[in-house]
Parts: C-alpha cells; sequence; structure tokens
C-alpha cells in the first residue's frame, strides 16, 4: 500500500505482505494501539494497515475534516489517489462508523467503484437507534468508562493518577478530536436510513457485554444493511479483539475468507 506512505504527520502500524490485499483498519477513541491486535492478526494473511486519524496522539487536525463523513472522504481520496482496489475495511468503535460511511460514499460516487470490497464494523456507533441510546461517553470519568465498554471492568481500568501529565495532555486532545469529528452524541441521525445504500459484503461484531452500544444496538445496525452479517461475542464489551480476541477471530476469518 502507498496510500500513506511519505506523510509525515500520520503514522501508521501495518504488518503483512504490501502485495496482498489491503486492509484498512480504523481505530476508534481510544488510538491506533486499540487496533494493534487486529493488525497483526489479518497481516498473518493480508496487508493490514491502521493509520492514526488526523488529530489523534498529537497529531494535526486539518480544517479540512470537521465531521466523520469528511474523515471517510479523505481516506477514499487516499486509496483512489494510490489506486487501490478492492479494500476490507475493518473498523472499531468511531472507526466502525468510519468505515460504513466510507462504504456508503463509495457506493454513491462512480470514482470509487470497485475501490472497497468488504466491511467490518466491530461495536461501531454513528447510527440513531430508537430505544438503544448510545452512552454518554464524554460524561463518563474513568471508572465509568471502563463499565460501560469491557465484559471485566477491572482489565480496562486505567487510574488517571496514573498517567503522565502528558499522556494525559494526549489523552485530553484525543478527546477534543474525537467531540470535534463525531459530535457530543457521536452519532448522526441520518446514517442508519443511509445503510441500505451499502452494496459491499459486511459484517456487524458485538460483544455481548458493550453498554456503550448494546448488542440490540447493533443488530439494528445490521438489519439496516443489505446481506449483512451479525456476530455477537460472548465475554466481550466495546472492545471484542481485545476482551475476547479468539472468538472475535473465530468470527471474522471466516468472513474474511469467503470476500
Amino acid at each position: 500500500m502507498t496510500f500513506l506512505h511519505d506523510i509525515p504527520d500520520i503514522p501508521v502500524l501495518q504488518a503483512g505482505d504490501p502485495a496482498t490485499r489491503t486492509v484498512l483498519v480504523l481505530h476508534g477513541g481510544g488510538g491506533p494501539q486499540t487496533v494493534a491486535p487486529i493488525v497483526g492478526h489479518v497481516g498473518a494473511t493480508m496487508h493490514a494497515v491502521a493509520p492514526t486519524h488526523p488529530g489523534w496522539e498529537g497529531t494535526p487536525l486539518p480544517a479540512s475534516i470537521a465531521s466523520v463523513a469528511d474523515l471517510a472522504a479523505d481516506y477514499l481520496d487516499r486509496l483512489s489517489a494510490a489506486g487501490e482496489r478492492d479494500v476490507v475495511l475493518i473498523g472499531s468503535s468511531i472507526g466502525g462508523w468510519i468505515a460504513l460511511e466510507m462504504a456508503l460514499q463509495a457506493a454513491g460516487e462512480e470514482r470509487y467503484a470497485g475501490l472497497i470490497g468488504a466491511v467490518v464494523a466491530i461495536d461501531g456507533v454513528g447510527a440513531v437507534v430508537e430505544g438503544e441510546p448510545i452512552a454518554d461517553f464524554f460524561a463518563l470519568d474513568a471508572r465509568g468508562l471502563a463499565e460501560a465498554a469491557w465484559h471485566d471492568p477491572d482489565r480496562g481500568y486505567r487510574d488517571p493518577a496514573s498517567l503522565t501529565d502528558e499522556q494525559r495532555a494526549i489523552q485530553q486532545a484525543n478527546g477534543r478530536t474525537m467531540a470535534t469529528i463525531a459530535g457530543a452524541a457521536m452519532s448522526d441521525p441520518g446514517l442508519l436510513g443511509r445503510l441500505g445504500a451499502i452494496r459491499v459484503p459486511t459484517l456487524v461484531v458485538w460483544g455481548e457485554s458493550d453498554r456503550i452500544a448494546t448488542p440490540a444496538y447493533g443488530r439494528a445496525v445490521a438489519a439496516a444493511i443489505p446481506g449483512a452479517q451479525f456476530a455477537e461475542i460472548p465475554a466481550a464489551g466495546h472492545l471484542p479483539h481485545l476482551e475476547a480476541p479468539e472468538a472475535t477471530w473465530a468470527a471474522i476469518d471466516p468472513f474474511l475468507a469467503r470476500v
């Protein structure tokens, strides 16, 4: 893959043979380290690349990127300019939203024909589902976030007092970027109704204990996408690839082998 090479302000995690099929791995609010296991696993058979989104981890946020739709368009343009084809998108949390938005934009633009080949959305926020509100992420403290996002909250809790000043500053800046791009509600009221336009194979993966957005929310998202599959991961929360990796790979690998 060349679409992110030689761009000094975009750090990239990658694994696998660049001559194989490209998998673009899109992280959520927790930053690129939260999707590192996905990169390592998928990189065994394909070329997995996980860029740091603009505005995360101290990277600059261009004025041209003020929404998930803007970020999706930017990634599509980079992929297209690099001559990529049949790219697999795997997104976690907000990254799942970005992946779905990319698939929607690609379906609606002739210049992106053949660019996106499949989507895996892992506990992706973004849609508004009646009766299944997304948790107020920005109102949660560290303990509350662990309780909402993890099946085993003790595994996900990180004492804020253990952070260095630099780590705390980056965490706060990441939060500000997320609020700018995703909005305080981390949703787009029109997204659910647009998902029917997606035309590539899609797998929606969900942790059964996710309380940021429940499995019922995830099922509603999957039901809105033509032909989409839904897989629920036991004993896992919002980041099943971190909490229950083997069960997550067991859901994802057969899908990727088929598509």
